[in-house]
């Protein structure tokens, strides 16, 4: 009778499972340590990924906190770090762009109604039982969106890497047309902070595990602007509006018929991406480490990370790759690193946000520009390409379809593909 009182309460509550474990030194040793990396990790991404999604700087550090805390209260991963990320960043801006303008109160408002409607859908899947449902999206067509994604984030950054003064939301094709006519434009103060960021990044890149490549980027980056400067008034390049308070505001979805009908549609696509992101990190973590997941609460922990950060300024969070693979490397043990993460980073921002006017945004773009490569896994592009002529065409199409097509569009025409396709080429017996 206990036993089961004890498993319904671990089921309602999974963090009573893991508690326990806390008790143990060493172990909240190792997870305060990696909450701390992971809170140090988060900062220069934080702002770089919100101005990717079309969002003031300060939302990326809002996104990582909250989220952050429920998924790891609530979700099944022990060492998935919640938040802001790259792909899903991308995708707020290419669905809410064209309803309303980047930055503004009305995108704002949008995105942060987006965020819960797609904690709604999130959490309906996993108490319907339909998680695993997820897993059933081809692998072929994440690949391919994700390296469409990664060109996109280039296209989105060009003018912030060489200082053009061009309208957002322009095409891939727009951009390199501009690019070919403007190049002999280029701001080249701004093009010196960009890469010298990217240099910086990429010599620190092999001591990742000891600091967080992307930070020494960023300092980098800030220096060189703040030298160029004083060199020459005219030698100044833009920064990063000065971030507010430490604290995320609390925010109110609008619960208007002609904003959710509005936004049902890139919802649902939303739902789709991030929880195949999450969810998959969460697998290879789980086949890493040993353990168990289940797949159903996972969706569950993601859907209430959603649906309560929508309330204290989030924008839509899944897994992230990059500080999950911080975390792990860093020694986490429990959730209780995850939740460290967030407290350390609230603490960081309250000194951090007064000097946050000295970030120079052409080196929020190098960061962005190193994400983009990452995102790209040509290791595994070569083993579809060789290993699945089906796969390929799919994997290729779907990131065609990217470039040229509205995001929601695109992985619903991923999908479609996939299914024809699998039917077409399907062995007849």
């Amino acid at each position: 009778m206990i036993t089961d009182r004890r498993l319904l309460l671990e089921r309602l509550f999974p963090f009573l499972a893991w508690l326990p474990l806390v008790k143990d030194r060493a172990t909240v040793r190792a997870d305060l340590l990696a909450g701390l990396t992971g809170a140090v990790v988060v900062l220069p991404q934080g702002v770089a990924f919100a101005t990717l999604a079309g969002m003031p700087p300060e939302y990326g550090l809002y996104s990582a906190m909250v989220p952050c805390v429920i998924a790891a209260l609530f979700g099944a991963s022990r060492l998935m770090v919640t938040g802001p990320a790259n792909a899903i960043s991308l995708t707020v801006l290419g669905l809410i762009a064209p309803l309303a303008a980047p930055g503004s109160v009305d995108y704002v408002q949008l995105v942060i109604t987006l965020t819960f409607m797609v904690g709604f859908w999130q959490l309906a899947i996993g108490l319907a039982g339909l998680g695993r449902a997820v897993d059933r999206v081809p692998h072929s067509v994440i690949v391919g969106f994700t390296a469409g994604a990664a060109i996109l984030i280039v296209n989105s950054q060009v003018r912030n890497l060489f200082g053009f003064d061009w309208p957002r939301g322009m095409s891939v094709w727009q951009t390199l047309w501009h690019l070919g006519r403007d190049i002999g434009l280029t701001h080249w103060p701004t093009a010196v902070v960009a890469f010298g960021t990217v240099a910086a990044c990429l010599l620190a890149r092999p001591w990742n595990n000891r600091v967080p490549y992307m930070l020494v980027g960023v300092l980098a980056g800030g220096a060189i602007a703040a030298l160029l400067a004083a060199i020459s008034p005219g030698y100044a390049v833009k920064a990063v509006e000065q971030l507010p308070g430490a604290i995320p505001p609390l925010s109110a979805p609008t619960f208007s018929f002609s904003a959710l009908e509005m936004l049902l549609m890139p919802s649902l696509v939303m739902t789709v991406l991030a929880l195949a992101e999450a969810v998959s990190i969460a697998r290879a973590i789980a086949v890493k480490s040993g353990d168990r997941l289940e797949g159903n609460r996972e969706v569950i922990g993601q859907g209430m990370a959603n649906l309560i950060g929508s309330f204290f300024s989030s924008y839509p969070a899944s897994g992230s790759f990059n500080r999950s693979g911080v975390n792990v490397a860093a020694g986490a043990r429990t959730p209780l690193s995850a939740v460290a993460a967030a407290g350390f980073l609230l603490v960081l921002l309250a000194f951090v946000a007064p000097l946050s006017h000295y970030l120079p945004l052409a080196s929020v773009a190098g960061i962005l520009l190193m994400v983009a490569v990452g995102l790209i896994d040509l290791r595994e592009i070569r083993h579809i390409a060789r290993h699945s002529r089906l796969d390929a065409i799919v994997m290729a199409s779907t990131f065609a379809l990217v470039i040229m097509i509205p995001l929601e569009w695109a992985i619903l025409g991923g999908l479609a593909v996939h299914v024809v396709l699998s039917k077409l080429m399907a062995p007849r017996h």
